[in-house]
């Protein structure tokens, strides 16, 4: 029996959305705080208390591109492996131009959610010459953006700048602010000769510096005035603010420690400053001599402040990612593999060369990762449902889970350029999931983890197309269908070069005929125009047929015929080659055939282990909606 759902009022700021399934197409109006560089500062206060009372962080990207050719994107013959390889590409190709937050809890039937949209782009904000941005674009997504209001020239503009950690630790020697001084102090004991000379002129200088400054005074001034300024150029007196202050060159770090412990023996007024060399290092020590002890507190809390100041705006957006890092909370998204990969990119530094060491270092910073695709596995029919409108019609047809959007943010007038939804729709999603598979979502006040303990099976998941959290995340991937067949990869044969216009079924019948090895069960499926991939399903029948290609199909004339005409055929490791050197041709076969050309017996070893996908008869990829 199918329970129908009742429609329901969503309370508090919400538009009333009616949750019948006749109604699953009309666009919700939930009011989302957009975010700009005009009032970013005041949004990240705000979102730092949100974060902080709530349980979980839903985040969804809008990018400028994904993928540019059909087998860019995950196929079901994929392995963990691959589907890294074509998510970083991506990830180092498109640009993330806007992004959506909601941290959330759910109370029993009701998502209590605060939604910011981000509008970002990257720009250099301190003229220094990194980061040098460069992107690319799909036309399909900008058009998609501009249908619904994207205002391009206000992202442009007015869009939230940011530096990744690695990019940020790079910009500190270019854009050369002075640091304080964070030396760790060690006993002198062990001065060497040089280091005693070295100690005991820069002191003999500081004490010349300091009585000259003394000396310098309204008595002073008048018949002595140039008499002072000669004394301080010839001491390299300076200015820093109002107080005066005096540049030390050092060679070494060593040099820097030593004239920062005895600054600090020699006067409790004198501030140590680093200057940063461009190449790294310190250039100079600049000490700064204060008034007296209240004196010298101020300008440390005004060292602190304009530190924080200079962070903030070097950081920028990334602001936010550290928010969500240092809160623990679990990030619930959808399709996390190709939206964490961005996030790495983009905000914490160069992707890793393999999914293993993205994995780990992904797991540094955020521990708890929720991917909505993993939850709707577990209810059959949802397997094959990709998308989030999608998803929540299924779900509003076919079970009574009403959800009540409680939303903090008034709506701001804009009705029309309302941006960042899907973060709520995988809010909704995420609460809707739960109460049908009666998972408790609360999080435990003393519980340190962040993440109750019956979702720990679904955290941390990038296997592509999994059917069951617990596979293994090596081994195993799966496609979306009923009843899969796991097949090992060493079982599958990519094809290409046949005649244009062949359909599957075209050349499933031209391989029946071509060798014997095809009187057993196998299966042909179309990754691209350009080619196909076999799967035999009797074990060693893809090695017989390979043997048989690279004779030249002697032993079968219709064979033969095939190879002569330029058929081409190639195991799962040309392939996985193909994505890990990264050869992006538009056509799967001119990739594969640069992979097979780049072969050779020195080439890095491209087998992991045995790997298996699972399979399924029903699978058939439509051409027309490539």
């Amino acid at each position: 029996m199918i329970l129908r759902p009742r429609t329901f009022q969503r309370r508090f700021l919400c538009t009333q959305i009616s949750d019948h399934p006749h109604h699953s197409n009309h666009r919700c109006r939930w009011p989302i705080k957009q975010v700009t560089k005009t009032n970013f500062s005041e949004a990240l206060a705000e979102f730092k208390t949100h974060i902080h009372d709530t349980d979980f962080v839903a985040v969804s990207l809008q990018k400028t591109g994904s993928y540019s050719s059909p087998w860019h994107r995950v196929l079901p013959v994929d392995t963990p492996d691959t589907a890294y390889f074509k998510a970083k590409y991506a990830a180092e190709r498109f640009q993330v131009l806007q992004f959506a937050v909601c941290p959330f809890s759910v109370r029993a039937s009701k998502v209590i959610a605060h939604p910011y949209n981000f509008h970002l782009f990257p720009r250099d904000e301190f003229k220094i010459g990194m980061p040098s941005y460069s992107f690319s674009c799909q036309s399909s997504y900008l058009t998609s953006m501009a249908r619904e209001g994207f205002d391009f020239n206000a992202c442009i503009y007015d869009g939230i700048s940011y530096l990744s950690r690695s990019q940020e630790s790079a910009s500190i020697a270019r854009i050369g602010n002075l640091v304080p001084s964070k030396c760790v102090l060690q006993s002198s004991s062990a001065l060497s000769v040089a280091d005693a000379v070295f100690v005991e002129r820069i002191k003999s200088r500081v004490k010349h510096w300091i009585n000259t400054i003394k000396d310098t005074g309204p008595k002073n001034e008048g018949t002595d005035a140039l008499i002072n300024s000669l004394r301080k150029l010839i001491l390299g007196s300076e200015q820093h603010g109002s107080r005066p202050c005096l540049s030390i060159d050092v060679c070494s770090e060593r040099q820097v420690q030593l004239v920062v412990e005895m600054l600090r023996d020699f006067s409790d007024d004198l501030v140590p400053l680093l200057s940063p060399a461009k190449g790294g290092g310190t250039q100079a020590v600049r000490v700064v001599l204060t008034g007296s002890k209240e004196d010298r507190e101020t300008f440390e809390r005004e060292l602190e402040n304009l530190e924080e100041e200079q962070n903030k705006r070097v950081r920028g957006f990334r602001e936010v990612i550290d928010l969500i890092s240092a809160s623990q909370k679990p990030v619930v998204a959808h399709n996390s593999l190709n939206d964490f990969s961005f996030i790495y990119s983009n905000f914490l530094s160069s992707l890793p060369s393999s999914m293993d060491e993205f994995r780990s270092c992904l797991h540094l910073v955020f521990p708890h990762i929720l991917d909505v695709s993993y939850l709707m596995k577990e209810i059959g029919p949802l397997r094959k449902v990709t998308n989030l409108p999608a998803a929540i019609s299924f779900l509003k047809g076919r079970f009574f889970s009403p959800i009540d959007m409680e939303i903090s943010h008034q709506a701001d007038g804009n009705e029309g350029k309302i941006h960042g939804h899907n973060v709520l729709r995988i809010s909704e999603l995420f609460a809707k999931l739960c109460s049908i598979l009666k998972i408790s979502p609360e999080t435990l006040k003393d519980d340190d983890s962040h993440l109750p303990l019956v979702l720990q099976g679904y955290a941390n998941t990038f296997t592509p197309h999994s059917t069951n959290s617990q596979d293994p995340v090596d081994e195993d991937v799966s496609i979306w269908t009923d009843n899969p067949r796991k097949v090992e990869c060493k079982d599958l044969v990519f094809l290409w070069g046949f005649r244009g216009g062949m359909s599957a079924k075209m050349l499933n019948k031209l391989l029946r005929d071509s060798h014997e090895v095809f009187s057993e069960e196998f299966d042909v499926r179309f990754l691209d125009r350009s080619c196909a991939v076999v799967v035999f399903w009797k074990s060693g029948s893809s090695e017989t047929f390979l043997e048989a290609i690279d004779s030249g199909g002697k032993c079968c004339e219709s064979l033969r015929e095939m190879i002569s005409e330029g058929l081409r055929a190639a195991d799962y490791q040309i392939y996985r080659r193909a994505c890990r050197l990264g050869l992006w041709k538009s056509d799967l076969a001119d990739s594969l055939d640069k992979a097979v050309a780049e072969c050779d017996s020195n080439s890095e070893a491209d087998s992991t282990g045995p790997l298996e996908i699972c399979w399924n008869n029903d699978l058939m990829i439509n051409l027309d909606d490539l």
